[in-house]
């Protein structure tokens, strides 16, 4: 079982600290999710772990070693960091064919995984050629080529088309499925809900959680029922009656906080108050992340004077 092990990781530049002391383990057969704010050490951290950069104290280790201690590291850590780093003249296959060769790795590994990320028709054209979809799909094919026990990638989902995430979205499904332990960043809020078990996320280089997806959600966001109805007034009263405050918004729906469908389906049906609509109001990854980020934000807008409110 390899492990991604951070333990009071810091990483100074010129003075500014760019990771804090920052402390977590990525486990195997899970997608963990890594989040934070432009600036927050996520890019850092990862260079880190892959030893382009050396902390200024602190360890960061993959299966107990570090990462520069691998004899043949593609066979061991599949990473991507950046698309842009395969040379432009050369094709897709070559790129892949040299880091093959430099890792004692079979020829026909290659196709396999071009196969896999979809680049077989592109294979032989330059890179310069690709676009930034195809260098990311290049770059992920690179980290499979040694079909390797850990898999690190940095905005993974960057460029591609609607195909290529729900491509990105199974493909880091099925490696957490064999046992793999695979760390993704991402600035994509929804995607990020679809495939992460678990999340880190930093703010100015500290830990702010590290927690599964649905209890991070949960811990930060009220949950919330809208119902709708055709008797306003009995259900305000039956609402009143069980502590429940609610909202009626412009479309004559209630909006119930802190409440659940079960509970509130339960005493309507016994009141035999009519229900034309209920639906829970889950909180969303992109409401919490907010929420916990807010002070943590390096570069952001002011906020905007004299604006009036707007219903969403």
């Amino acid at each position: 079982m390899t492990t991604i092990d951070v333990h009071d990781l810091t990483k100074e530049f010129g003075g500014n600290r760019a990771v804090d002391a920052l402390t977590f383990t990525v486990r195997p057969g899970l997608v963990t999710g890594f989040l934070g704010p432009n600036g927050a050490g996520k890019s850092t951290t990862m260079r880190l772990i892959l030893g382009l950069d050396r902390p200024t104290s602190g360890t960061a280790t993959i299966g107990g070693r570090p990462y520069e201690a691998a004899a043949r590291p593609l066979r061991e850590v599949g990473a991507l960091l950046d698309a842009h780093a395969p040379h432009p003249s050369r094709t897709g296959r070559d790129h892949l064919r040299v880091l093959a060769a430099s890792n004692a790795l079979p020829a026909a590994r290659v196709d396999e995984v071009l196969a896999e990320t979809g680049l077989v028709s592109a294979a032989r054209r330059r890179v310069k050629t690709y676009s930034l979809g195809m260098r990311q799909r290049l770059g992920i094919a690179a980290a499979l080529l040694g079909d390797p026990p850990v898999i690190l990638l940095d905005e993974p989902s960057n460029g591609l088309d609607p195909e290529g995430i729900i491509w990105i979205r199974h493909l880091l499904r099925r490696l957490a499925d064999e046992g793999r332990t695979v760390l993704v960043s991402s600035h994509l809020m929804t995607e990020t809900t679809a495939f992460a078990d678990r999340l880190v996320v930093l703010g100015r280089g500290r830990l702010l959680a590290d927690l599964p997806t649905r209890e991070f959600i949960d811990a930060r966001v009220r949950p919330g029922v809208r119902i709708r109805t055709g008797d306003d007034s009995a259900l305000r009263d039956l609402l009143a009656r069980h502590g429940h405050h609610a909202e009626r918004d412009p479309e004559g729906a209630w909006t119930v906080r802190d409440a659940r469908v079960a509970d509130l389906g339960r005493l309507t049906s016994q009141a035999g108050i009519p229900v034309l609509e209920l639906t829970a109001l889950e909180g969303t990854l992109e409401q919490a992340y907010l929420d916990l980020t807010a002070t943590e934000t390096e570069f952001t807008r002011p906020a905007p004077v004299d604006t009036p409110a707007q219903e969403v």
